[in-house]
């Protein structure tokens, strides 16, 4: 696992993966269209005005009543996705040539920015897998229903986004295989190594890619016979931090800490009939609020020519503003800490997640004080500091063209220690700690974390 993440030059070079996707892109034809709402193939509203496929299955668009005294607003409506069903997001590894080789897809998502984007070698709800829609069965699934406990290198439920989804989960996989397998036109192998080159580019690896690796935990793999020198001076310190158990809080306090903030405060979600919503107008062709702010949902008609099925008919929903997702960075003692918040979204299955420093919708931020902690501090960060910093894609399967400006701000001495309450520094190591168990890091957060470099 540690060669394959220092491995950069494989059976491909960056220009080979970066020219493959291009030219998926050119070769796949890909029409997505606007339509009515109520002239979605397959869709239907309710008695309630909740839009829900004819199956039964894949997922609704709902209305909820929230009310909680987290947070400015204490009580909203909002339509959201429900989609109850485990899907899987799925990585398939084998061992070349004594390297760790990563299988890897060019999917293309009807709401993706670009059309093209790096995916798992499996992406699939369940009612994909199981072929409600008729189609042909996903590539590579049989690999994954049939995995043996041996094959198994991570296997977590994890959740997605909190704000949009009502308690949505998938099962985050990875498997290695020591027989040969069929390579497909739209596969390729890739080295972790080249996966994290290609976590460079705006919009190049989907966001199921990326929280599936990052629950890498690679301090498990490092042996006496691996020699981190070939690591650059931040991944050796990345290392450190995600081998050192103590930090500012040890994980007494901080499982302490997160405990009290959920009991702190309350989360109350009910359902409530879509056409009943406060300040959200149903109209032909979105459900949108009044102010224009947030998001809205729309349907479209989309044809692909190398999916399962090639055409078909879905809701999506469309960001109104362009996100910020954001870690700052300190080194305490010598060891690398993030600033983690607490934070409380009302699909979330149990109150609150650890969330980046920041996670936010942009618009006024920029100009206004009366913001959330640290977002003029990330906006505003010097040049020096600023160590990652590119656009990177919600999921494009419920998502139209939604992208997050992704950020980590590595800060020197002088930024203070002390934190608004629902804030703690935390090591790598207590973070991954967190993330072997379901719904503590939230996606947000993992995004962020499967970019870290360490060559």
């Amino acid at each position: 696992m540690i060669k394959s993440l220092v491995t950069t030059e494989g059976r491909l070079t960056e220009e080979d993966i970066v020219r493959w996707i291009r030219q998926r892109n050119e070769e796949v034809e890909v029409k997505v269209e606007q339509m009515p709402l109520a002239q979605l193939e397959g869709w239907h509203f309710d008695e309630d005005r909740s839009l829900r496929h004819n199956s039964g299955k894949f997922f609704s668009i709902e209305g909820i009543h929230v009310e909680t005294d987290y947070g400015k607003v204490g009580v909203w409506d909002q339509p959201i996705i429900n989609q109850p069903e485990v899907g899987i997001l799925g990585i398939l590894t084998k061992e070349i040539d004594g390297v760790l080789y990563f299988l890897m897809q060019s999917k293309i998502e009807p709401g993706n920015v670009n059309n093209v984007q790096i995916s798992p070698t499996l992406q699939a709800t369940k009612s994909n897998f199981t072929r409600v829609h008729q189609g042909k069965k996903p590539a590579y699934l049989d690999y994954f229903l049939n995995a043996k406990p041996h094959q198994i290198l991570l296997d977590q439920l994890q959740s997605e986004q909190g704000a949009r989804f009502l308690r949505k989960r998938n099962r985050n996989i990875i498997i290695k295989v020591d027989e040969d397998v069929e390579l497909l036109p739209d596969f390729r192998w890739m080295t972790l190594g080249q996966i994290k080159v290609m976590l460079s580019y705006d919009n190049m690896v989907n966001m199921d890619t990326r929280t599936v690796i990052s629950g890498i935990n690679f301090s498990k793999y490092l042996t006496p016979l691996v020699d981190v020198n070939v690591m650059s001076d931040w991944g050796r310190s990345l290392i450190k931090s995600m081998q050192e158990q103590m930090g500012c809080f040890t994980m007494d306090e901080l499982i302490s800490w997160l405990s009290r903030q959920k009991a702190m405060y309350n989360l109350l979600v009910t359902s409530k009939p879509m056409k009943e919503i406060r300040d959200w107008n149903i109209g032909e062709y979105e459900i949108s609020r009044e102010d224009q702010e947030y998001f809205k949902v729309i349907g479209v008609k989309v044809t692909i020519s190398n999916r399962e099925v090639s055409s078909w008919c879905q809701p999506l929903v469309q960001p109104q503003q362009q996100g910020l997702c954001a870690f700052i960075i300190k080194d305490i003692d010598g060891v690398p800490h993030f600033l983690v918040q607490a934070k409380l979204e009302c699909g979330n299955l149990d109150v609150m997640e650890l969330a980046p420093t920041v996670q936010c919708l942009t618009g006024k931020y920029d100009v206004e004080t009366n913001c959330p902690p640290f977002v003029l501090y990330v906006l505003n960060a010097p040049k020096n500091e600023i160590i990652y910093d590119t656009l990177q894609s919600e999921e494009g399967g419920r998502f139209y063209r939604e992208q997050n400006r992704n950020m980590l701000i590595r800060v020197g001495d002088d930024f203070p220690l002390e934190t608004p309450e629902n804030y703690r520094w935390m090591t790598l190591n207590q973070m991954f700690s967190f993330l072997k168990f379901n719904n503590f890091l939230n996606i947000q957060a993992r995004s962020l974390l499967s970019v870290l470099s360490f060559k």
